[in-house]
């Protein structure tokens, strides 16, 4: 199920929130509104394909009797065992369904074999859930877990706002929060920012990250034609459209996830701010980069052991994170651009942060422009022609394809669209550079006439504006 879907605002969304803070209302000995929101969070899960269903219903029941198997056991030499087929069983889940097919075609293609592929269709968010609850079968070796009971540790895994596309939370983030008593009951002071919250998201979605989304399939697929300025505005404009697609997610998610009094970690934080690469991965997918730290970075050495060691494990956590973002070559080239910077960066930090602020954020997001190319084409060949035509000096007009996706409601001045396009880029790096993003405003967030206002008004809007529906971006990693 979506977010941006008619049944997910006008249904779905109010009839959980209704029916889990009825079920609150019971005794704290009778869980039910937990069972409520596990029994609803498979619904959400399932809505488009129920065949999805049973894998994350497997995953959760194995790795919750892995994880009490580790906690009961005392013994390292018992828990070991137990946490490597916890590891090899996900790991081996996520190959399958994600990796298989990449793999087996670069064996046949090197090696002139033909293995037959899967062709099976990728379960929504496996790489979200599988990575939650690794953390905690490991955390399970490690014995720094308590003992969940089975419905707890369901929610914690299955809470549909994160389930899909995160953040990748930490039991200890969000299994104390609906054991809070005061959480089983509504609270206005969380639903009204959370709703804001939600508003804002799905502008960003529905309204802004779309509509940069049509121009940015236009150029694309004319990659291999475009002049300079056609190829910079297309890569400006995926930049723009996965930035808002993301940034409305997370929003979205924080939002919902509020008006259950629940308060998932940040997992964006304005992150075109950034000075240097090292901030931008502080603040863009900060739940990914903090599991990637702690149970890949920290474990290989982190930079206890000399720099060269330290710009390996720099290395591989990065094409680990291109690798996990999609099975492709093109992930994983974008994994290595990602990862030279970081090393660049750790071995001239001096020098680099001798320049000025401007010309840092300059560099800054000069490179990571650059790199979503990598990232969004569907060819290599594809991506080196759009940064070969963003050096040629090749200017010319832009072409309507790309300059219509900004056009007026009703097709009015159609001549002007190319002026429509700029106001779009003006306002849109100005929303990214200048202003507050949601959750400095959610955080500072008043209950005014203003707010309800236009709360109301974004998510009327955005109800009208569903026609097209189209998937948030990371629903695809």
């Amino acid at each position: 199920m979506l977010f941006n879907s008619y049944v997910f605002i006008l249904a779905f969304l109010p009839l959980t929130l209704l029916g889990y803070y009825l079920l609150g209302r019971l005794p704290e000995r009778i869980p039910l509104n937990k069972l409520f929101l596990v029994m609803a969070s498979f619904v959400f899960y399932g809505y488009n394909n129920p065949r999805y269903v049973p894998i994350i219903v497997c995953s959760i029941l194995v790795n919750y009797a892995l994880s009490q198997g580790m906690l009961a056991a005392r013994r390292k030499c018992i828990r070991l065992p137990l946490m490597l087929l916890g590891l090899s069983l996900n790991l081996g889940v996520l190959f399958y369904f994600k990796y298989h097919d990449f793999f087996v075609t670069n064996v046949n293609r090197a090696f002139g074999l033909t293995f037959a592929l899967n062709n099976v269709a990728l379960p929504l968010g496996i790489s979200f859930f599988t990575f939650q609850q690794l953390s905690y079968v490991i955390d399970s070796y490690k014995r720094t877990v308590p003992r969940y009971n089975i419905l707890d540790y369901a929610l914690f895994v299955t809470f549909f706002p994160q389930l899909v596309a995160g953040p990748i939370v930490l039991h200890s983030e969000i299994v104390p929060q609906f054991a809070d008593p005061k959480n089983r009951r509504f609270n206005f002071d969380n639903f009204a920012p959370g709703l804001y919250a939600f508003a804002l998201g799905l502008f960003k979605k529905v309204i802004v990250a779309d509509t940069f989304g049509v121009a940015v399939e236009a150029g694309f697929g004319a990659a291999q034609t475009l002049n300079t300025a056609e190829a910079w505005f297309v890569a400006l404009g995926y930049t723009l459209q996965l930035y808002f697609d993301f940034s409305g997610y997370c929003d979205v998610a924080t939002g919902v996830a509020l008006m259950f009094n629940i308060k998932l970690p940040l997992n964006f934080n304005s992150p075109y701010k950034s000075l240097n690469i090292r901030e931008f991965w502080q603040r863009w997918h900060m739940t990914l980069s903090r599991f990637l730290t702690n149970y890949i970075y920290f474990p290989l050495g982190g930079s206890r052991k000399g720099t060269v060691r330290t710009c390996i494990n720099l290395m591989i956590v990065f094409l680990a994170s291109g690798l996990w973002h999609g099975a492709g070559w093109l992930f994983l080239l974008w994994g290595l651009l990602h990862g030279l910077a970081s090393v660049l960066y750790r071995l001239f930090r001096k020098q680099y942060d001798a320049l000025h602020p401007a010309l840092q954020w300059l560099l800054t997001f000069g490179f990571v422009v650059v790199a979503w190319v990598f990232f969004r084409a569907t060819s290599l060949s594809d991506a080196l022609a759009i940064l070969r035509s963003m050096v040629m000096m090749d200017f010319g007009p832009l072409r309507s394809e790309i300059t219509s996706a900004f056009a007026l409601p009703g097709g009015f001045h159609p001549g002007y669209n190319a002026l429509y396009m700029m106001i779009w880029y003006a306002a849109a790096l100005f929303a990214c550079l200048g202003m507050r993003n949601t959750y400095e405003k959610t955080m500072a967030f008043k209950p005014t006439l203003a707010n309800s206002f236009s709360t109301v008004i974004l998510i009327l809007y955005c109800v009208l504006s569903l026609s097209g529906v189209s998937v948030f971006l990371y629903f695809n990693f």
